[in-house]
């Protein structure tokens, strides 16, 4: 009974639970630190068994509908809504699972990571509430069939972002960080909601299925388009909108800079949703493909070399952020643009594939390597590569834990990132091979950038004798991340098999995704 609840109800318990314990989390925290830090974790681990449950459900069952306020569970537009899905209804497939446990995961992480990494810090109560409603916020909009709820989740992920990545004041720096954060957001959501409004105004429609049904493209449309595209490829990080990524990663705690790479992740499925989903099948899909192209090869490129010169340890992993995000960009466009030809059987989807698999591997090996710079920053109180050296002697596990990012983030064998970089060089190349040698160059010129890192930071000798290992619990956050590095580079079919494929493939055909909502269709 419990079981068949928690099945039919975990759409709605995933957004519920970390929300719940948003709220109660400052006053628990007024009596009990340590309650505080167990009612968090708690929290967490719940909502990631209840994300294990909705993956489970969706791979077994197929696309979940979930409409709040009516039942059946499995019904998509209630009977006294005129044929027309008016009410909140998520819409959760392969897709927007996949995504759920990237940020599940991740939220999970960061949030053991900060048990010790923010212990000594003021504010405490207001930093969990803030993280918790940043989970709601990322879940939210990879899970909701809604235009409208999309646009209101996206700015609950945006506000708590910022206010954490100002959470530390920094002398004021990391306030001017979370300021350019906050006015670039704001001035994306306005677009967004202008957009939303003229497609409820054209479709008497917020729903994503009912908008795309009936979709004809007219010049409104493709404004629309335009203003939801490029906002939400600016809030994922490509160039050239990246310039909040830099400050925002930079001068967030270690924890968040982790977070903030699963909310850009956020944004990036909510631009591929859109392509695929909502203007896919009225646009020119080559159009669309392209678009991505260009942005993800401009986003690699730009990106890398930006890194090399770097002497922050966290801005220039941000720049590996915004760069690594052009794969994803360049492996989804190739799929977009050859979408309904030959090519696309042939190595479109087999790009799509390699794409969406390099979002869940750079989440985690990317979050790993801000936990580990926030690791570092958090014994040497610098995040100046210049001022740093001889590291490895004393904090042995957290050099492991970074050699284990840097070389899955070059796509170095064994690890994860090395099985999507290979699926995208190879598909890559039938479209056309320059742009696959393009992406090979920046692996190795990301290669020498962690060189570089691991160079000025844990080798030579010890610079600050007095520096040990980090918490437990730090390690324990890294120990998760690193776990899906490893699993996923040494059984990589695990995951195209259970993860990546239905995904893509989800991705890949929205009259499913249409009808399902408004047919009731498998």
């Amino acid at each position: 009974m419990m079981w068949d609840f928690l099945m039919h109800n975990s759409p709605a318990l995933i957004i519920a639970v970390p929300l719940f314990a948003a709220f109660f989390t400052p006053v628990i925290g007024r009596f009990s630190k340590k309650a505080m830090y167990a009612w968090v974790v708690g929290a967490m681990i719940f909502t990631e068994f209840l994300v294990l449950i909705l993956l489970y459900t969706v791979y077994t069952y197929g696309t979940q509908i979930y409409v709040f306020g009516a039942r059946p569970y499995s019904m998509a537009i209630p009977p006294d809504s005129g044929g027309i899905p008016v009410r909140i209804i998520f819409t959760v497939d392969s897709m927007s699972v996949f995504m759920a446990f990237i940020a599940a995961t991740v939220g999970l992480a960061g949030a053991i990571y900060s048990v010790a990494c923010e212990k000594g810090q003021s504010g405490q109560e207001k930093y969990y509430a803030l993280v918790l409603l940043m989970i709601v916020g990322m879940l939210g909009m990879v899970l909701t069939g809604d235009m409208f709820n999309f646009f209101v989740f996206l700015e609950i992920n945006s506000l708590a972002s910022a206010a954490l990545v100002s959470y530390r004041i920094n002398k004021g720096v990391s306030v001017e960080a979370a300021f350019k954060y906050a006015v670039v957001s704001a001035i994306g959501a306005l677009m967004i909601l202008f957009a939303i409004g003229i497609l409820y105004g054209e479709y008497d429609a917020l729903n994503m299925a009912m908008i795309a049904s009936r979709m004809q493209f007219t010049t409104l449309d493709k404004i629309a388009m335009a203003l939801i595209l490029v906002t939400l490829a600016m809030k994922c990080g490509s160039i050239p909108m990246h310039f909040w990524v830099p400050d925002g990663y930079g001068k967030a705690p270690g924890a968040i800079s982790a977070m903030l790479v699963a909310a850009s992740q956020a944004s990036l499925y909510g631009l591929f949703r859109m392509c695929f989903t909502v203007f896919g099948l009225a646009a020119s899909h080559i159009t669309l493909g392209y678009f991505l192209i260009i942005l993800g090869l401009i986003s690699m490129f730009v990106g890398v070399t930006m890194a090399l010169v770097q002497h922050d340890i966290k801005r220039l992993m941000a720049y590996h952020a915004v760069s690594q995000t052009g794969y994803m960009l360049l492996g989804v466009g190739v799929g977009l643009a050859t979408w309904g030809t030959p090519a696309f059987s042939q190595y479109g989807f087999a790009a799509m594939e390699g794409g969406i698999f390099h979002i869940i591997n750079h989440a985690m090996y990317k979050g790993l390597l801000f936990l580990t710079a926030g690791a570092v920053i958090y014994r040497v109180g610098t995040s100046d590569l210049n001022k740093m050296g001889g590291l490895a002697h004393s904090m042995k596990y957290t050099t492991i834990f970074f050699i284990i990012g840097a070389l899955s983030i070059a796509g170095i064998p064994p690890f994860n990132g090395y099985a999507s970089k290979l699926m995208i060089y190879e598909s890559v190349y039938q479209f056309n091979p320059l742009l696959a040698v393009i992406a090979m160059i920046v692996s190795i010129l990301t290669l020498a950038s962690f060189v570089k890192v691991f160079h000025s930071a844990f080798m030579g000798p010890k610079i600050y004798p007095d520096v040990k290992e980090v918490p437990k619990s730090m390690l324990a956050g890294m120990a998760i991340l690193t776990f899906f590095i490893i699993l996923f580079g040494i059984f990589p079919q695990l995951a195209i098999t259970y993860l990546v494929q239905p995904a893509a493939s989800a991705l890949a055909n929205p009259i499913g995704y249409i009808s399902r909502v408004l047919g009731g269709g498998p």
